[in-house]
């Protein structure tokens, strides 16, 4: 019986993945248990991990030390996690910065690192709009994530990311309204044709304007010259908010993508949000 456990705990953790970190993140009990939300979420950070990972060692290989800069970070499972796997290892200057909110969990994931001995990886009490200019953070960040940023604060991390330069975006979305609240104040006064049917029902308001926000979020990136790529986080069965976006700033041509993001707004009646998805003159 405690042959089959620890095999079937071997399978599921990483094997250069600290067991105390997840002890501490309340992953695994103090006995070493998972139960089956824990491994959900667990999972849910390894998929992403998969994903992040090929960046990671892409920065390291071609320019050495790094940052990252985590927003919406809550208890910064993912942060910790990618610290763990990766930078850990490396013992250089590279930066892992968590943006949270809730002071409480900055202090806790403060307190967290400083146990761990974590020492390249900084919590900081502000929102994402306000970390676009704080002087807490260095001019230029390598990596940005946002995983399930709340509604707008996946737009403000992806211009966070924009006005930092970084070669790449991670981002699964959450909790998209604004787009959804634009159709649905605009309906009676918007197109005049078959499209409005798109959005006529409530909540296909609700899911359409989900769907749009990704599609202009896209293309506001391709037109700051970033080649994008689309993809489901993990299966349905785990979180219906699996939309994962990673976007490389390769300085690709930009005008295509930039009228078709004002073609888009212009023809769903969006234009109210043109700044929402800014695009440089």
């Amino acid at each position: 019986m405690m042959v089959r456990t620890m095999s079937s705990k071997t399978h599921e953790i990483r094997p250069n993945q600290s067991v105390e970190l997840l002890k501490e993140l309340h992953i695994l009990t103090r006995d070493g248990k998972m139960n089956q939300d824990s491994r959900r979420k667990l999972k849910q950070v390894y998929h992403l991990f998969q994903f992040i990972e090929p960046l990671l060692k892409d920065l390291k290989e071609t320019q050495g030390d790094l940052t990252l800069v985590d927003h919406g970070a809550g208890k910064s499972y993912l942060g910790f996690i990618l610290y763990d796997l990766f930078f850990k290892e490396h013992r250089d200057n590279s930066h892992i910065y968590g943006i949270e909110t809730r002071e409480e969990l900055v202090t806790s994931s403060e307190a967290l690192a400083a146990r761990l001995g974590f020492k390249g990886m900084s919590f900081l009490n502000l929102s994402v709009a306000e970390s676009i200019t704080s002087d807490r953070l260095p001019p230029q960040i390598d990596i940005v994530t946002a995983l399930h940023a709340c509604n707008t604060a996946t737009d403000d991390a992806i211009r966070f990311a924009l006005e930092k330069h970084a070669k790449y975006i991670v981002v699964v979305p959450c909790c998209q309204a604004e787009v959804a609240g634009v159709l649905r104040q605009n309906k009676s006064k918007s197109l005049g044709n078959a499209l409005t049917e798109i959005w006529r029902h409530p909540l296909h308001t609700r899911e359409f304007g989900s769907q749009i926000t990704n599609v202009l979020r896209c293309l506001q990136l391709e037109a700051h010259g970033y080649q994008v790529s689309v993809t489901e986080l993990v299966g349905w069965e785990h979180s219906m908010k699996n939309e994962l976006i990673i976007a490389q700033y390769k300085d690709l041509p930009r005008r295509r993508p930039t009228e078709r993001l004002n073609e888009v707004m212009d023809t769903l009646g969006l234009v109210e949000l043109r700044e929402r998805f800014f695009v440089e003159a």
